[in-house]
């Protein structure tokens, strides 16, 4: 979008020069942030990123401590970085709903082609199609999510309920189903970290009854598909 241009100075015009200069584009306020072009820029950081990142995770199963290995190998560690990716691509005030969910999408799915890649070096075989379809279908829900808690209201709300959810039913599914060979440490942690997310979400930034109820409760309804999820997910294969 053309940004906007101060008319051009006449040689007769003396008092009313600053005001023609200063005054804004019909239609604009004047406090809005200048549009000069969608944020591309730090979209492809995203990417890029993404990619590699998920190359890192392959890597870091090889040394990462036991208590935290699992984040190298869980859901929830690609959705931290995705989430992460997208909220400071969010920052830009031009970044829209859309394209938080296109990142979202896209970071997910470069993750899990990094992952693919860094285990092919690594002389592993690991095939992306499933993860890469979960990419598809709850990134841009992470993506969105991670855009929507730099607003207020029921959107940060939903944000959160997404975020919070995601990790607190892994931390539920990691504590019933995979503790014994994985241990509780990074499960509890991470479930921890939701909780944090969740109430500081509440006490800093939400007022009123329903962006409340929408944060607490959608917490627990993601929590709870994400466990029924990821059971039938274990099934499959």
């Amino acid at each position: 979008m053309p940004d906007q241009t101060a008319l051009p100075r006449r040689s007769d015009a003396r008092s009313d020069a600053p005001a023609l200069r200063t005054r804004p584009a019909p239609g604009r306020h004047a406090d809005a942030p200048a549009l000069g072009g969608q944020p591309w820029a730090r979209g492809a950081v995203v990417l890029a990123a993404s990619f590699l990142l998920g190359g890192l995770t392959s890597f870091a199963q090889g040394f990462l401590p036991d208590a935290a290995a699992p984040f190298a190998n869980s859901a929830s560690g690609w959705t931290l970085l995705t989430a992460l990716l997208v909220a400071w691509a969010a920052r830009d005030a031009r970044t829209r709903t859309w394209h938080a969910a296109v990142l979202g999408a896209a970071s997910f799915v470069l993750l899990t082609l990094g992952y693919t890649v860094a285990a092919d070096l690594r002389g592993f075989f690991y095939d992306p199609t499933l993860f890469g379809v979960v990419g598809l279908v709850v990134g841009p829900f992470v993506g969105v999510a991670a855009a929507w808690l730099w607003r207020a209201g029921v959107r940060a709300a939903l944000g959160t309920a997404v975020l919070a959810g995601i990790g607190l039913g892994e931390s539920v599914y990691g504590l019933t189903t995979v503790v014994e060979t994985t241990g509780a440490t990074y499960w509890v942690v991470i479930g921890l970290a939701s909780l944090v997310l969740l109430g500081a979400v509440l006490a800093r930034r939400l007022r009123g009854p329903v962006p409340v109820a929408v944060a607490a409760g959608g917490t627990a309804v993601v929590a709870t598909a994400f466990v029924l999820a990821y059971r039938a997910l274990g099934t499959i294969g």
